[in-house]
């Protein structure tokens, strides 16, 4: 029997058709946190390989300066699977640190 969790994820790879050459260590995805009192998160996630695969491109295409700098994700973690994920978030509310700017504003969550 697996342990309910007081949380619910919304994640954004698990809609997705997979392709070829996916690979869960290199990619990012959205997904949204509800809370058991109906309060809801939502963020944007990189894996750390993702970031090095994007300061690289950042280089061929010039963004970034050319990848002296880039705009951070919401987090970072090492894969998308859900299983490290349900640990990450049930981390965050343990450490206390969901941050209020990934609060979805009430009048938004009905839309």
């Amino acid at each position: 029997m697996t342990k309910s969790l007081p949380f619910q994820l919304w994640l954004e790879f698990e809609h997705w058709i997979p392709q070829e050459g996916d690979d869960p260590e290199t990619d990012f995805f959205n997904m949204q946190v509800t809370l058991a009192c109906g309060t809801k998160y939502a963020l944007n996630v990189w894996t750390f390989k993702y970031l090095a695969k994007s300061i690289e491109e950042c280089r061929e295409t010039g963004e970034y300066l050319r990848g002296c700098y880039h705009s951070a994700p919401d987090l970072f973690v090492v894969r998308l699977d859900r299983a490290l994920i349900e640990r990450v978030v049930a981390d965050l509310i343990a450490q206390r640190a969901l941050k209020d700017e990934w609060k979805v504003p009430t009048q938004l969550e009905d839309t």
